[in-house]
């Protein structure tokens, strides 16, 4: 029914060696459907049942919190982000967060199943956008048409009487693409305020690619056979996108998932470059200092 989200398969295996990944549950939902909107807070639809104890982990599913207070410190893939009282934060299925032991969650919570909405929907809403920014800060005119409408979608989720389920399901899809539309607005408005071309076919395509080979292919030209483009072609359409090579980009995808897994799970440096694609320890080691500066060991130890 819908694209894929960003996380890694590696991501979803058990164990202490594994970043802690969420699924969604279904089963916390009014009705069993595949969304969930309500406060913030332990009791509440937070991260599928994730209390704001657990400091870091993944989600395989969207989670959008719109602040009633703040500031409220929270990191997305080791990027710091403060905000505040009517800002929204995106989190997309893949990404790694972190919540502030100090800071109080006051708002509401939309959590999303991937697939529970229409393939139209999800394209339209720029739903697994990874290049826009997570930290929306709708204006004025902007939050009271969002509270609105997130008041509507909050009283059709708790509405479980006056329809059959099937006709309440198909009434929440509505109502949250809706409301989503009007979010995706903003996030758009927001990546254009940050100088970022609307990315072509060229690119998306390649984007996914990567995301779903990254672990094992780091060549550009293999990318671009695979996709059925010239190197040349390749080349112009993620600069124009991003700014950057082809090459840069593929990296700085290994260099992230790196970053995760050393930051949040036990496993030794070697495995850890074997899992993005690195046979031999030391040319991870290498190719990991040469993009950020550091040794794998000396980044997992600023962690603690």
């Amino acid at each position: 029914m819908t694209e894929r989200g960003g996380a890694h398969p590696s991501a979803h295996l058990g164990g202490a060696e594994h970043i802690r990944t969420y699924p969604f549950d279904p089963s916390a939902s009014v009705s069993g459907v595949g969304m969930q909107v309500g406060p913030m807070g332990t009791d509440g639809p937070w991260a599928g049942g994730v209390g704001l104890a657990r400091r870091v982990h993944r989600i395989d599913f969207h989670v959008l919190l719109f602040f009633r207070e703040g500031p409220v410190h929270h990191t997305v893939d080791f990027t710091p982000y403060e905000a505040a009282a009517g800002d929204i934060l995106w989190i997309r299925p893949g990404q790694v967060h972190g919540f502030s032991a100090t800071d109080r969650y006051a708002g509401t919570a939309l959590t999303m199943q991937p697939g529970f909405l229409p393939r139209a929907t999800v394209e339209s809403t720029g739903m697994y956008r990874y290049d826009r920014p997570p930290l929306l800060h709708p204006d004025a005119a902007q939050r009271a048409a969002l509270d609105s409408s997130l008041e509507q979608l909050q009283r059709e989720y708790l509405d479980t009487e006056t329809l059959p389920l099937s006709l309440h399901t198909n009434v929440l899809r509505h109502s949250l693409t809706a409301f989503m539309l009007r979010v995706a607005h903003v996030s758009a408005q927001a990546a254009a305020d940050e100088c970022r071309p609307q990315p072509d076919t060229t690119f998306t395509r390649f984007r996914a690619a990567v995301e779903q080979g990254f672990t094992t292919n780091h060549s550009v030209s293999a990318y671009a056979d695979e996709l059925g483009y010239s190197r040349r072609t390749l080349v112009r359409a993620v600069r124009a996108a991003t700014g950057q090579t082809p090459k840069g980009f593929i990296d700085r995808r290994v260099v992230l998932e790196a970053k995760r897994l050393l930051a949040h799970t036990e496993l030794p440096v070697g495995r850890i470059g074997a899992a993005v694609g690195f046979a031999d320890s030391a040319n991870f080691s290498k190719f990991f200092q040469l993009h950020t500066g550091v040794t794998p060991a000396a980044f997992r130890a600023e962690q603690v």
